[in-house]
């Protein structure tokens, strides 16, 4: 018996994702549209779980791998909204996965103090 389709699967994920024990809003608008398809605004989604390098989002508005996107998200116990760009890397349901691009300095350090203070949290729990 060979092995499941499962253990063949290659991880390219570089850094782990962090569960958010408390989902938060985020706001997306697609780069280069000025409506969305069945919505006259920007979307709206529930980050799931996030890592420095993207996150993994659910939302009615439907995605496809590729798209580009602007970002605006308030982290948790933090008061300024963090935004950045983003491209759609997979999706399933009403569920897709961002990649962050060029994050600024300011949001890579927010994203950070963000990270450290939820994995320290997820180690106490």
């Amino acid at each position: 018996m060979g092995p499941t389709h499962e253990s063949r699967k290659t991880e390219l994920r570089q850094l782990p994702r962090l569960r958010v024990y408390a989902p938060f809003v985020c706001v997306f608008s697609r780069i280069g549209f000025t409506r969305w398809v069945s919505e006259d605004r920007d979307g709206l989604g529930v980050v799931l779980d996030v890592s420095l390098k993207g996150a993994r989002v659910m939302s009615a508005v439907a995605m496809t791998p590729g798209d580009q996107l602007v970002v605006s998200l308030r982290l948790p116990n933090q008061v300024a909204t963090m935004n950045a760009d983003a491209t759609v890397r997979w999706g399933k349901n009403q569920t897709f996965g961002l990649e962050f691009a060029n994050l600024s300095r300011t949001a890579e350090i927010r994203l950070r103090k963000y990270l450290a203070l939820t994995s320290s949290a997820q180690v106490l729990a």
